[in-house]
């Protein structure tokens, strides 16, 4: 079977970049240790070898599909995959053991999940959906909810979903016109449209767990009025029968990728009996909603990268059989053709997809590691952990699948003609991996929320805590011959940062906040490159110390240089991608943000 991970990598950053030990001094954590840890990430990764990847290419080839009758009928394996994930405790497996799951870290539930997607990311949507409406309605709602539906998600016998978009309302959600007519304090009459409603509905579960915005009638307009519901497709009777609560799927989305994954449109109330049961108070369903938003755009993130990993792999292994041409400047006909890999340019491709690959995956996982210490530690220690992550969030979201997407992109290229074709997985990676820069939030969004909220959050602390951490990097570095270039190099970007926000600030200061965000989307690709610099900076550190210890094997060595020089590399190819941005940023010509539509002709 071909590799679509590296599970050398993966004990490296748990246990050397980011090291989970760090989480064991906790209560809640204590129950684990770092031999426990790596074989459920091991376990993880025979589940995957066998349930998952095995399947990824028939998936495609044989897509979901709508029957008609309100049925989206999906791959034959998909049941079985749910079923063995859910037993194994990926699903739950991240819950409060009150809840009925092991208390794990999101390290190791995430890095397994990882494996997951870069196997087979259409199955691993299905999962990920059902941990987040679980954990939601276990944070959120009565004892009776979590009682009633989440031992079922945990289970895989009920699948849960987020139903916020509707058609005449994408992102913009106080706009929904999904209705909530009161029948009691907890039960409502729900009515409404939702599309590209993920997992739902399809015939692999049994039952779908709806976690649908709606408006309440009478409610304000705006954010301020939405509340949220569980909207069963089957409601559970007093005697723990179910019937059917009126929630129809009118069809399925055929994509360009992500084909196995369910994307569907569900109509809500068409005969007046579809009822909706409040979680928590009225008029904070989207305050709710955003603990899973945000956990899943960290989790898109981290898709994006384990599919970029998936595309790296495949073409690598690729260079390394693949004989094509001859070295530049070899003259003699009669010598055997080098292995691509031995030319320069297809380095060149193979660099970049690595640098981004592991670098997002390196973010992925110090997103994660904060997560997990928001939960165990009290006061400012607390706060600001909380702050990093939220100023993090939009950035490993969309550095992940806007530049996963090019490291994809570059995958095709490196096996040249034989990488558009569909004899090789690549095309494949890159026709999955389009949809992350949409999920959650396109990239426009998650670049409003990073200079629009996160930057300016309390006054700039956000911004003031993540920078203090790039610069404790930075001077650890700095101490390194080896190191100080690319220190260096990420101080100087540093500096431009401050360049570019005063200017932008004065836009602020001056209520012109139209110019002030019309090139936030330049800002966090600027943002992104500096932040991936300095995962590649601790990797480095990590790398250097360990190279400094005796008894290294070969292999050992060549792994931890490979990631000096694709430090290195990062330094030198990526890294003034930063300049660029900030010359553009700092243009004072007014080019995007214009009234005169005419001009595109």
């Amino acid at each position: 079977m071909a590799r679509y991970t590296n599970m050398d990598f993966l004990r490296f950053l748990l246990f050397e970049v980011h090291p989970i030990k760090d989480l064991f001094q906790y209560e809640r954590f204590a129950h684990l240790d770092e031999e426990q840890a790596w074989m459920m990430i091991e376990s993880a990764k025979l589940l995957a070898d066998q349930e998952m990847a095995p399947f990824f290419k028939d998936m495609d080839e044989n897509p979901v599909k709508y029957d008609g009758k309100g049925n989206v009928l999906t791959h034959p394996c998909l049941k079985r995959i749910i079923t063995e994930s859910a037993s194994q405790g990926w699903i739950g497996a991240s819950a409060n053991f009150e809840n009925g799951g092991m208390q794990l870290p999101e390290m190791i539930f995430s890095t397994a999940h990882h494996i997951f997607q870069a196997a087979n990311n259409g199955v691993e949507g299905y999962l990920g959906l059902s941990a987040g409406a679980a954990g939601l309605i276990t944070s959120f709602g009565n004892i009776e909810q979590i009682g009633t539906y989440v031992p079922k998600i945990f289970a895989g016998e009920w699948q849960g979903t987020m139903a916020l978009t509707e058609p005449q309302a994408g992102s913009s959600l106080s706009d929904i016109t999904t209705s909530a007519k009161p029948l009691n304090a907890e039960k409502y009459l729900i009515n409404g449209q939702k599309i590209f409603i993920s997992g739902g509905q399809h015939e692999a579960c049994s039952n779908f767990i709806h976690l649908t915005l709606a408006r309440i009638e009478g409610a304000p307009l705006g954010v301020k009025g939405i509340s949220l519901f569980i909207v069963p497709k089957f409601r559970v009777k007093e005697n723990g029968d179910l019937e059917y609560n009126d929630v129809y799927c009118a069809g399925d989305f055929q994509k360009m990728g992500q084909k196995g994954y369910a994307t569907t449109h569900l109509s809500f109330g068409d005969n007046n009996d579809c009822i909706g049961y409040l979680v928590g108070e009225p008029h904070k369903g989207l305050s709710y909603m955003f603990q899973m938003m945000n956990g899943a755009r960290i989790s898109v993130g981290m898709c994006a990268a384990s599919v970029a990993m998936a595309a790296y792999q495949a073409s690598l292994q690729y260079c390394l059989e693949r004989p094509q041409g001859r070295i530049a400047g070899e003259k003699d006909p009669s010598k055997e053709p080098t292995l691509i890999i031995n030319h320069a340019d297809v380095q060149r491709m193979l660099f970049t997809q690595k640098a981004i690959a592991e670098g997002a995956l390196s973010l992925g996982l110090e997103c994660n590691k904060l997560y997990d210490l928001t939960h165990v530690v009290t006061g400012d220690e607390k706060h600001n952990y909380w702050l990093l992550l939220e100023i993090l969030t939009p950035i490993v979201k969309t550095y992940s699948s806007e530049h996963g997407s090019r490291s994809a992109a570059l995958a095709i290229q490196t096996l040249g003609g034989y990488g558009f074709t569909t004899d090789f997985p690549v095309q494949q990676h890159y026709r999955d991996l389009k949809i992350m820069s949409l999920y959650e939030g396109t990239t426009g969004i998650q670049a409003i929320d990073l200079l629009g909220r996160k930057v300016t959050m309390e006054k700039g602390n956000a911004l003031h805590i993540l920078a203090a951490t790039i610069q404790k990097t930075i001077t650890e570095a700095s101490q390194d011959p080896v190191l100080k270039e690319l220190a260096e190099q990420l101080a100087n970007d540093m500096k431009t940062i401050e360049k570019v926000l005063t200017k932008l600030y004065g836009y602020s200061v001056q209520g012109k906040i139209e110019q002030y965000l019309s090139d936030a989307t330049v800002f966090l690709e600027m943002m992104s490159f500096i932040v991936i610099g300095w995962q590649w900076l601790k990797m480095s550190i990590s790398a250097r110390k360990k190279l400094s210890a005796p008894g290294l094997s070969v292999s050992e060595k060549q792994f931890y240089q490979g990631k000096i020089q694709t430090s290195e590399f990062y330094c030198k190819y990526e890294l003034p991608h930063v300049s660029a941005f900030a010359n553009t940023l700092l243009n004072e010509k007014e080019l995007t943000n214009i009234k005169d539509f005419p001009i595109f002709d």
